[in-house]
């Protein structure tokens, strides 16, 4: 009995963190590029009173066993990399990342970060910057006297300056994507680090190789589907309340055990 109150108290802990995996999706489902998590589990150690094909007393071989676990626990919050949907806003330095890839920034401490978050900005050097002030990488820079900013599907930005029709070509957006998005990590300020699980990053041109293209003037949400975590969060619910009768059930049973007297 004392087996099952530890067995249905790590199935609470379990949905403990899938519910907290869960608010923290419905938190940033208006987050720009923000990437939905979900948590895997796993069965834990089993208790084997008999090996499955042991042999009888009568020499026969048995063909079922008897093993009872001892509960579960998560194996990992997966990373969801579907795209989410687009959003117009009409602002030229806005951007959205159609299929694979990540833009990388640079960290303050010299670092490389990535994201798809392209609600870009520009600072007081006309360095193309994040929403933190983390200018890209390859950085970019628009000139003060830009009257237009455009921005390819190729990544290529162009400007037009006063007295010229053309427009003229000051950089290219370059894009990152690795083997593994999953093992990313998520360090917050909807930034990405590379880790050994997901690879080294593999930069290039978008629409090249397996790279996206860049949409001007929108902005990727957050791939969250608000009905689908809400009845994952129900399911959770009732696992964690099922879980807690079973606590209960296995307390009244040791308390009848308790009362026994000869």
């Amino acid at each position: 009995m004392l087996r099952a109150l530890w067995t249905a108290a790590s199935g609470m802990n379990a949905q403990q963190v899938n519910i907290d995996t869960i608010a923290n999706n419905l938190a940033n489902v208006n987050t720009a590029g923000f990437k939905r998590s979900r948590v895997d589990f796993q069965d834990v150690l089993y208790q084997t009173d008999r090996v499955p094909g042991s042999a009888s007393a009568r020499g026969s071989q048995l063909p079922t066993g008897i093993q009872v676990g001892l509960g579960t626990r998560p194996g990992a919050v997966y990373k969801l990399f579907s795209q989410g949907t687009f959003t117009a806003t009409g602002n030229n330095l806005d951007v959205a990342i159609e299929g694979n890839g990540f833009l990388p920034v640079v960290l303050p401490g010299g670092g490389t970060a990535y994201t798809r978050d392209g609600g870009l900005k520009l600072d007081t050097q006309g360095r193309i910057v994040t929403a933190d002030g983390y200018p890209l990488e390859p950085e970019l820079t628009i000139p003060a006297e830009a009257m237009e900013v455009a921005i390819g599907q190729d990544g290529t930005v162009s400007v037009k300056l006063p007295g010229q029709d053309a427009m003229q070509e000051v950089g290219q957006l370059q894009l990152a994507s690795f083997v593994n998005p999953s093992g990313l990590e998520s360090i917050g300020r909807n930034l990405f680090s590379g880790t050994p699980a997901s690879g080294d990053a593999q930069t290039g041109a978008p629409m090249t190789g397996n790279l996206g293209s860049i949409v001007q003037g929108y902005l990727e949400q957050s791939n969250v589907d608000v009905v689908q975590e809400m009845v994952q969060m129900i399911v959770a619910m009732r696992a964690y309340e099922v879980n807690s009768k079973a606590i209960q059930t296995s307390d009244e049973m040791l308390q009848v055990a308790n009362q026994v007297r000869r």
